[in-house]
């Protein structure tokens, strides 16, 4: 089963870790290092809810009360949202349920739903609807990029920025896709597309970086990372790939710094390994270069 970490789960769904440890906090998601894709679902309708303006209390009232009435473990998962009022309506197998005040709907007729049903469904037009279908679009398009069905995933998101230019994850995403297959200018263009959407995303301009890398324009590059950095001073991969660009640009002492953050932020493993050779190296390279200019330096006595 494919897995995400937090930062997947902020950056695929564009929620703020705040939100996140909120609903953590309330119990409406089980906190986590990792989520599942059933997990993304999950925080995904709250996204939708809490875009309805539904508080996090009467969502989580709602979901109490819909596991009391209807056995159901998740809620979330289980039946399809709406929003009547301030408080959360569930629907599943053809039923409407407003379970804090006991109520149900039957939608006997496929073709017809009761007035109290039509009041809260939300308007197709609506920017809210519009929102959704735009997260369902990306995490379908993630589940095919997952499943390595590209072409599928790349048709999504395509389709994603079509509907909405500014959508940063999605641009990022294609960006990947593309520079993976070696199209670094498309690539290029998403990336920098992203920078400017979000200028507060920092894996938009680390990838921006590494296709500059690619293609071979080293101080863009560097500045790239360093943005990277500036906006997240943990980034250890920025460090690690800044670093790396650093020295083929000759310049040792400034990669040291980095090699030397990088080891800060990820100490154990095979990169940890080879930044900490990398920084013994310099440190070796740079005490023969002092010790070399110590004769030349030396003040002669008159």
């Amino acid at each position: 089963m494919t897995r995400y970490s937090r930062q997947d789960v902020l950056r695929i769904l564009r929620i703020r870790a705040p939100q996140l440890r909120a609903w953590e906090r309330q119990g409406l998601i089980s906190a986590s290092e990792e989520y599942s894709f059933q997990d993304l679902v999950q925080l995904r309708t709250l996204r939708q809810l809490c875009a309805m303006r539904l508080s996090t209390s009467s969502i989580r009232a709602g979901v109490r009360a819909m596991r009391a009435v209807s056995g159901m473990d998740n809620p979330l998962l289980e039946a399809g949202t709406m929003r009547s009022g301030s408080r959360v309506v569930f629907r599943y197998l053809g039923h409407a349920m407003e379970p804090i005040a006991q109520q149900y709907v039957f939608d006997f007729d496929a073709g017809e739903r009761p007035h109290q049903l039509a009041q809260v469904e939300p308007n197709p037009h609506s920017h809210v609807q519009h929102e959704n279908h735009i997260a369902t679009l990306f995490l379908d398009a993630v589940h095919e990029e997952e499943s390595g069905r590209l072409t599928e995933a790349t048709t999504l998101y395509e389709e994603i920025l079509a509907l909405q230019p500014d959508h940063a994850p999605a641009a990022i995403n294609l960006g990947t896709i593309l520079y993976n297959q070696r199209k670094f200018l498309r690539a290029e263009e998403l990336y920098r597309s992203a920078t400017l959407a979000d200028p507060g995303y920092a894996l938009a301009f680390f990838d921006l970086g590494n296709v500059l890398d690619e293609l071979q324009r080293l101080p863009e590059a560097i500045a790239a990372y360093q943005t990277a950095i500036r906006l997240v001073p943990g980034y250890a991969d920025a460090h690690y790939n800044l670093a790396l660009a650093c020295e083929r640009s000759n310049e040792r002492r400034r990669a040291l710094r980095h090699w030397m953050a990088y080891l800060r932020y990820d100490p154990i493993g095979p990169w940890a390994n080879h930044a900490r050779c990398q920084a013994r190296k310099i440190l070796d390279r740079e005490r023969l270069a002092i010790v070399w200019r110590r004769p030349r330096t030396k003040s002669i006595a008159s």
